[in-house]
Formats: structure tokens, C-alpha cells, sequence
């Protein structure tokens, strides 16, 4: 195996440890298992349901999460990667996506 083979072999092993909360910090997950190669947006499909996050608003519109990586403080894209972007022990806050205003 070479060394360039060696080292994806092993990333693709690597498992993420993170601290996950809702936005009011009542809802928490300690998630101790994340494979590296996941996307955000699976991790957040996966963590909506384990935490009870409301699916829909009070309007019944269906609510679409961002996670927030405290450490950068900025919002992740549902398209990165777990494994490029998360350190072990980081903090993670789900954050429904609000539009302001109401429908015309």
C-alpha cells in the first residue's frame, strides 16, 4: 500500500467527537461517532430527530437548520465536509433558518 493509499485508509477510519446544541442551549447531543467523510447537511439530518428539533414552524412551514461552528464563529455550509472542518471537542449550535416578515 502506498503512503498516499496508507493515509486516505485512514481518514476514512477517523470518527469526529462533537457538542452539539440547540440555539437556546436547552437541547444537547454529545455525538461521539461522526464519520469523517460525512457532509454537514447529513450530520444535521441525523441530529434533528435524536434531539427532538421542532420539523415545521408554528405556521407548519418546514424549518431548514444551519449549524454554527462556535469555534470559527461562523455558519457551516450543508455541503462541507465533517472531517475538513470540525476539531475534536468542538461546539456545534442548530439554528432554525427564520425569515422575517410573512407571505404575500
Amino acid at each position: 500500500m502506498t503512503n498516499e493509499a496508507t493515509q486516505n485508509a485512514i481518514a476514512d477510519d477517523l470518527e469526529m467527537k462533537l457538542r452539539v446544541s440547540d440555539v437556546s442551549g436547552q437541547k444537547t447531543a454529545y455525538v461521539p461517532k461522526i464519520p469523517a467523510d460525512a457532509t454537514v447537511g447529513e450530520l444535521i439530518e441525523g441530529l434533528l430527530p435524536q434531539m427532538k428539533l421542532p420539523q415545521n414552524d408554528p405556521a407548519g412551514r418546514s424549518l431548514v437548520y444551519h449549524a454554527r461552528l462556535e469555534r470559527e464563529g461562523r455558519h457551516l455550509n450543508a455541503s462541507e465536509v465533517v472531517g475538513e472542518v470540525v476539531q475534536l471537542g468542538d461546539r456545534i449550535t442548530l439554528q432554525p433558518n427564520i425569515d422575517a416578515g410573512m407571505p404575500s
